[in-house]
C-alpha cells in the first residue's frame, strides 16, 4: 500500500483503464502548471512545530538561495544522495544516520513531514542533511548543479491511477531528462512503487528515456529485487505481509 502523505491526494481506486504508457510527453510538470501533489492543511505536532521554527534555520533551503554550491553547503566533498518526496521522513532518516559520509537533501512539500524530519536532524545529532520545502522539479532546475548528484531517489510517489490523472504522475520524460542533467555520470535514479501499473509506466518511461542505463539483470529487468540499503518502511512491511508487491527500478546514467 502506498505510504500515507498528507501532502497529496493519494487516491486507491481502480484505475480507470489498463493503459500504462506516459502522456503528454513535451512539457515538463512545472511548466504546464501541472502539480503532482495537492497539499493539504495538517495538523502540527510541538515537536513538528519545533522543528520548523527552531531547526529550520540550521537545515532549511529555498529555492530563493539559488544554485547551490554543494561541497560549500555542507563543507566538505562527498557522495550527494537527493529524495524526492520523503513523507514523514523515517526513511531518510534512517539513511542520514547510518551513511554519515553521505550527504542528503530531502524535498517534500508537507509541512508536518518536514517539522518532524528537522526535529529528528536535531536530536539525532546530524550534519549531513538539509531539506527544501519547495516542489521538487523547481529545486532540480533551479537549485541543483547539473552533474552534481550521486544518486536521486523517488520512493512511493502518488500513482495518481485514473487515466484522468495520469498526467499529474511526476514520471514523465521531461522530469527524467532533468534527473538525469543532475545525476554524475554513473549516478543512479532508484524509482520505487507499490502500484503495479504505476511500475510498467515508470519502466516505459525509463526504457524509452535515453542516457539511461537499467541496472536490473536479464532474470529480473526491467525490475530489481528490493536492494538491502533502502529502508523498509512500516506501510511496506504491512503491504508484504498482506502480500502485496512493491516494485524496484534502479537506472544508470550512462552519458
Amino acid at each position: 500500500m502506498t505510504e500515507p502523505n498528507d501532502a497529496v491526494t493519494a487516491s486507491h481506486d481502480a484505475p480507470e483503464s489498463s493503459a500504462t504508457g506516459p502522456e503528454e510527453k513535451d512539457a515538463p510538470l512545472h511548466r504546464r502548471g501541472i502539480k503532482s501533489y495537492v497539499i493539504r492543511a495538517g495538523r502540527m505536532t510541538p515537536a513538528q512545530n519545533r522543528g520548523l521554527e527552531d531547526v529550520w534555520p540550521r537545515f532549511g533551503l529555498t529555492i530563493a538561495d539559488g544554485r547551490q554550491d554543494l561541497d560549500d553547503l555542507f563543507g566538505r566533498q562527498a557522495p550527494r544522495v537527493v529524495e524526492i518526496g520523503f513523507g514523514m521522513g523515517n526513511s531518510l532518516i534512517e539513511q542520514a544516520e547510518t551513511h554519515p559520509d553521505t550527504d542528503f537533501i530531502g524535498i517534500e512539500v508537507h509541512a508536518p513531514g518536514v517539522g518532524k524530519l528537522l526535529d529528528e536532524v536535531d536530536k539525532r545529532g546530524l550534519t549531513n542533511l538539509r531539506v527544501y520545502r519547495e516542489d521538487a522539479l523547481a529545486v532540480l532546475e533551479h537549485c541543483l548543479p547539473e552533474g552534481s548528484l550521486t544518486t536521486l531517489q523517488l520512493f512511493f510517489p502518488d500513482p495518481w491511477p485514473k487515466k484522468k490523472h495520469h498526467k499529474r504522475r511526476i514520471v514523465q520524460p521531461a522530469f527524467v531528462e532533468l534527473i538525469r542533467t543532475r545525476l554524475k555520470p554513473g549516478g543512479t535514479f532508484h524509482l520505487a512503487t507499490d502500484w503495479e501499473a504505476y511500475a510498467e509506466w515508470m519502466a516505459e518511461t525509463m526504457e524509452a528515456a535515453p542516457g539511461y542505463a537499467n541496472t536490473a539483470s536479464a532474470d529480473t529487468a526491467p525490475f530489481v529485487p528490493r536492494p538491502a540499503f533502502r529502508p523498509l518502511t512500516k506501510f511496506e512491511a504491512r503491504g508484504e505481509k498482506l502480500g502485496h508487491g512493491v516494485w524496484d527500478l534502479i537506472y544508470q546514467r550512462s552519458d
